[in-house]
């Protein structure tokens, strides 16, 4: 009877794990396809009516985390060593610089420091006016993708 009564207690012991883990592993599945895509976010770069530069955060629309495809000109690596800040430039096309490493510091405007790093996306739009100036405060390595679209408009590719 003793062995009965302890084989009996084995299998719900390990009934209850089993089931146990089922209801956990259940609830993560859930859960994961519940949880909401990050936003992907980045800095755009653009000349105002004022004819300065200026920088304002935004999401770019995405359906489910995807972006639709956008035509590119090509893309280029490149890496660029930390020096002082260069003169006021503006950007030689409508492109997006993706910083892989390194930091840097643009300042638009009327001085405003927008920082620089790792994984940060620009959009850079101000290809008139008085341009932006560059400072890599790190060595850093970039991939440049120049835009097929050279339209600049006020709300390109992204949502506020």
């Amino acid at each position: 009877m003793r062995s009965v009564s302890r084989y009996l207690a084995v299998v719900a012991l390990v009934a209850f794990f089993v089931l146990l883990g089922i209801a956990h592993t259940d609830r993560s599945v859930v859960s994961a396809q519940a949880a909401p895509k990050p936003p992907i976010m980045i800095t755009r770069i653009y000349t105002g009516a004022d004819g300065l530069s200026h920088a304002e955060r935004i999401e770019l629309k995405a359906n489910n985390g995807v972006t639709e495809l956008m035509k590119a000109t090509g893309a280029q690596f490149s890496s660029r060593p930390k020096g002082p800040a260069g003169d006021w430039h503006v950007g030689p096309a409508r492109q997006f610089v993706i910083t892989l490493s390194g930091r840097a510091e643009l300042t638009v405007g009327q001085g405003e420091k927008v920082p620089i790093g790792p994984g940060n996306i620009n959009l850079i739009e101000d290809t008139t006016g008085k341009g932006h100036i560059t400072q890599n405060i790190e060595d850093r390595i970039v991939v440049t993708i120049p835009l097929v679209d050279q339209t600049v408009s006020k709300q390109p590719l992204a949502t506020k």
